[in-house]
């Protein structure tokens, strides 16, 4: 082989073994868009903006946000915190991958639906009963996240924001897709009393699926995670907070900080 032909050689297979190290480093869910041929959306949260505002808050905020390329940013995202309500969204997708080879029955939906749309307790419990620790845990290695440990008092299992900002950007992942439309549904459609923080703020036509966690109410526990999708392209948060004056407090702080992550998010045409 002629010099220059082996040296171009060479160069086009550092070239790909480049690319290919690029793409591995990303990691899959950041060259989704790449892989469906859908043209890169370079959008980012406004990290300085809700840190300011973090600042000049009570209790303690921690949050993780995917954007729409599959990068992560995290404010004290290694953060662990119990879990409340927003453990329920695990319970779904568990619930779901028992019953990955058959319908949905009635008896299901009964539980599932008042789980998560208007946050049953006495529902959750029953699913917690149903799938069993094991397979909790063996949800939260798939989802690779780093800081969940589980508690027999559910609510009370801990986790943090960057462990569900990744777990709601892959949802799609860990939920099998003959059920992937009715977790999206549930998620999609919270009872109107409990549509505060991240419901309020205006997304522009970015559907919204999200569960908040609130433990007793006290302030304690003010907790939020989220998937926003629009023609392909999805964002994910994750608000946890804790030690706020009051459950009003909390939800003012959830909407703030949301509101400031999502400032200027794209308005996508709808198609």
């Amino acid at each position: 082989m002629p010099a220059a032909a082996a040296k171009r050689r060479g160069a086009r297979l550092v070239a790909a073994v480049l690319a290919l190290a690029l793409l591995g480093g990303l990691g899959a869910a950041a060259v989704v868009g790449a892989q469906a041929g859908k043209p890169r959306l370079d959008w980012r949260p406004h990290f300085a903006f809700a840190n300011r505002y973090i600042k000049h808050r009570a209790g303690s905020v921690s949050y993780g946000v995917v954007n729409t390329n599959g990068f992560y940013h995290g404010h004290r995202g290694g953060r662990t915190v119990p879990m409340a309500s927003t453990f329920k969204v695990m319970l779904l997708a568990t619930y779901l991958r028992k019953a990955r080879h058959r319908h949905l029955r009635h008896s299901d939906r009964r539980l599932l639906a008042p789980m998560i749309r208007r946050s049953d307790n006495i529902a959750a419990t029953r699913v917690r009963d149903i799938v069993g620790r094991h397979a909790i845990e063996r949800l939260a290695r798939d989802a690779h996240m780093r800081h969940f440990h589980y508690d027999q008092v559910w609510g009370l299992s801990r986790t943090s924001a960057s462990d569900q900002a990744r777990f709601m950007y892959r949802f799609d992942r860990y939920v099998p897709k003959r059920h992937d439309g009715y977790a999206r549904h549930l998620l999609a459609s919270i009872v109107p009393s409990q549509r505060w923080g991240i419901a309020k703020v205006p997304l522009h036509g970015w559907r919204l699926h999200f569960k908040g966690g609130w433990g007793i109410g006290n302030g304690s526990v003010d907790h939020q995670v989220a998937f926003l999708d629009r023609r392909g392209y999805r964002i994910a948060v994750a608000i946890m907070t804790t030690s706020d004056p009051g459950h009003g407090y909390g939800k003012q702080t959830l909407k703030g900080v949301a509101r400031r992550l999502l400032w200027g998010l794209p308005r996508l045409r709808s198609g």
